[in-house]
């Protein structure tokens, strides 16, 4: 069973992400002003992080790494996001949304939920008060915290040179870790993101599995919802009639960085099993064909 702790911070959590989603939503659909969105989503991170480890004062070492960690990334990616779109002046990712508010409700729910399912281990981890020695999974969760942040990090620098260049207009980007994957952000965040889990696994127990919503949730959102289906949709419409894009598709991995010369050898089977190459990400593509 959960303890009492747990249920008053993940009720606390739960308050805190609903009302700083709705108060940025109330501004997006009044103001018809979208370039707050996704700092609301990131920052939402960084206070229920540092709020659930002051809240329990204990500042075990695995509670303040935790917290560190989930600090860290979404800050930058915060400023990032925010800089980004200050620098483009739109985001057309929100070009349904804006005049829509029913769409943008949904938006800013599903928002929400990333937010509150992802802290669920940081949120667990600070309102526990065990505290055992760090352990094996400790260190994994942290290395694959750090590498997935890292991945990440380049993936959004090489995009973003990749956007800025009047070379880029009317190409797709195939730069620095884009090389080895079509989506090298969504699969650092996904890491990183069950490095949270990973890193929680000394301290819960019974009813705290839930934490592994998040993982899951985050997972799947960006495989079958906001990320890669989108994504792959839309270059395909851009770019389906082009045989260069065909074979790029064929030879790059639509998540897991892997060198073409292999991607590009392994049967289809293999890709869909294994890799995450799945029929919805070619639907476009065949009919473009």
């Amino acid at each position: 069973m959960l303890t009492d702790t747990d249920k008053e911070f993940l009720s606390l959590t739960a308050t805190v992400t609903a009302g700083y989603q709705l108060f940025f939503f109330l501004i997006a659909a009044v103001f018809q002003f979208d370039k707050l969105t996704d700092f609301a989503g990131s920052t939402n991170f960084v206070i229920i992080a540092l709020l659930t480890l002051v809240k329990k004062g204990s500042w075990h070492l695995r509670q303040v790494v935790l917290t560190a960690m989930i600090v860290i990334w979404s800050t930058r990616l915060a400023l990032y996001l925010f800089f980004r779109i200050l620098r483009w002046g739109e985001d057309k990712r929100y070009d349904r949304m804006r005049h829509n508010v029913g769409n943008l409700a949904v938006f800013f729910i599903f928002q929400g939920l990333w937010v509150w399912t992802v802290t669920l281990p940081v949120t667990v981890v600070n309102a526990s008060d065990k505290d055992p020695s760090i352990q094996a999974e400790d260190i994994i969760g942290w290395i694959m915290w750090f590498v997935g942040t890292i991945v990440e990090i380049l993936a959004d620098k090489d995009k973003f040179s990749f956007k800025n260049s009047p070379e880029s207009k009317g190409k797709w980007c195939e730069i620095g870790l884009w090389k080895y994957s079509r989506h090298p952000n969504y699969f650092g965040d996904i890491l990183l993101t069950w490095g949270y889990f990973v890193a929680s696994l000394p301290i819960i127990e019974g009813a705290e599995w839930l934490v592994l919503i998040g993982p899951v949730f985050l997972t799947l959102l960006l495989l079958f919802v906001s990320g890669l289906t989108i994504l792959e949709k839309s270059g395909d419409k851009k770019f389906g009639n082009v045989e260069a894009y065909r074979v790029y598709k064929k030879r790059t991995s639509p998540l897991i960085p892997l060198p073409r010369s292999i991607y590009g050898n392994l049967p289809y089977w293999f890709k869909a099993v294994f890799l995450f190459e799945f029929p919805i990400y070619n639907r476009y593509l065949n009919r473009n064909r």
